[in-house]
């Protein structure tokens, strides 16, 4: 019986959406801009990498081959493998917006149809009204930050006055969502944490996606930094998705690194926290070794979109990228016989495009495993298609969105 790997590289768009233009993206790609940019030796950076991006095994897989089919042309300075040996794709995403939300619940079989609640971004962020209900609900005497904002500018620009007052520093982003970053130490993480599912409750009326934990440590801001027990609280998925299903069946979903946040915690049976690419990978590798036939294992990769493309680093996103590729050998070696790896995305974050945000952008897929035929699979209409092919995999029932390319 067939095993399932979902592997979520978590902002690693193509480009070209054909609505990008109503998100300000048009022109955003984020894996064609990285490797332009390492080509022309804007990628290096001293002891971490330099040249043309070098990811062989993902374009062998057809990594390169969905880039050209999503926008067109081919990622500058990267050598074009002889063979591919994966199924490839470009996707299209059906649901509103560009957050982490919509496009994994999307991946799993459910597009978001409905608006999500946003906060401006003009002005103060939050009202006064909901302010004052989350002060009460946390017994603070005020909050700081209250604006969209860079979560580690944010930490640097507010950290040292929050230890001092012990105001937790509240902002937001172009995504629908509401950050808390507090100091683990002076704070407390049990607290934050606390206070986060408070904020949860209060802002599930203005349909906001997600309340994001953001603990850090240091002792000023030349030395803040962000620990690995960030949370996010998400409202849960409209209807069943393909976890939901796989659980239906009787199987299990070990889901790692933050899935089970993202899914709020609906269809996982077995959730593994890890921090970094690297511990993330090692924690898939585990949960593939124990995953039985019928099991899904779903991984989100969160440092390319957390540590880079947030950050608009460069040199960091292709240094992670050409890591990750490393790694995959690995993967390839926990295969069974009847077993189906996918390789996709959830949005892009093009770390050379204006801002901090997010990029609407369609994403690669790629399949693999030993019962899998490569070649192109051309511009899937919906992300839903990519859990529509694990569920036909799996031979669980279907859902109503999507369909499989396999």
């Amino acid at each position: 019986m067939a095993r399932a790997f979902l592997f979520v590289l978590d902002s690693l768009g193509i480009g070209n959406a054909p609505d990008a233009a109503d998100y300000g993206d048009l022109g955003a790609n984020t894996l064609g801009h990285i490797a332009e940019f390492c080509a022309a030796g804007a990628g290096d950076r001293a002891g971490l990498r330099s040249g043309p991006l070098q990811i062989p095994n993902m374009a062998m897989l057809g990594l390169l081959h969905a880039h050209f089919s999503a926008s067109n042309y081919w990622p500058a300075g990267m050598e074009r493998p002889d063979k591919v040996i994966g199924a490839y794709a470009a996707a299209n995403e059906m649901s509103r917006g560009k957050d982490t939300p919509s496009g994994h619940w999307e991946i799993a079989g459910t597009p978001i149809r409905f608006d999500w609640g946003y906060f401006p971004t003009e002005g103060d962020a939050f009202s006064e009204d909901l302010v004052a209900e989350i002060c009460a609900a946390g017994d603070l005497s005020g909050i700081l930050g209250n604006k969209h904002a860079s979560g580690t500018d944010i930490i640097a620009e507010l950290g040292e006055e929050h230890v001092r007052t012990g105001q937790p520093i509240c902002y937001t982003s172009s995504d629908s969502v509401f950050q808390i970053a507090a100091h683990e130490g002076s704070f407390g993480l049990s607290r934050l944490l606390d206070l986060c599912q408070k904020v949860r409750v209060i802002l599930d009326p203005l349909n906001v996606g997600r309340v994001i934990a953001r603990p850090f440590l240091g002792r000023n801001r030349e030395t803040f930094h962000r620990t690995g027990n960030r949370r996010d609280f998400s409202i849960p998925p409209p209807e069943p998705t393909l976890l939901d299903r796989v659980e239906e069946g009787g199987f299990q979903v070990h889901a790692v690194g933050k899935i089970g946040d993202i899914f709020a915690h609906k269809g996982v049976t077995i959730e593994t926290k890890a921090s970094g690419n690297a511990a993330l990978v090692d924690a898939t590798l585990a949960a593939m070794d124990r995953a039985q036939d019928g099991d899904l294992v779903f991984t989100n990769f969160v440092d390319f979109d957390q540590l880079y493309g947030h950050r608009r680093d460069v040199p960091g996103y292709a240094a992670a990228l050409e890591a990750f590729d490393l790694r995959l050998p690995e993967i390839a070696r926990r295969m069974r016989p009847h077993d189906l790896v996918v390789l996709t995305a959830d949005h892009g974050c093009d770390p050379t495009w204006r801002g901090t945000d997010h990029t609407r952008e369609r994403v690669p897929v790629m399949a693999f495993g030993p019962n899998v035929v490569p070649g192109s699979h051309g511009v899937l209409r919906s992300f839903a298609d990519i859990g529509e092919t694990v569920a036909k995999h799996l031979g669980i029932a279907p859902g109503l969105h999507g369909r499989s390319f396999l």
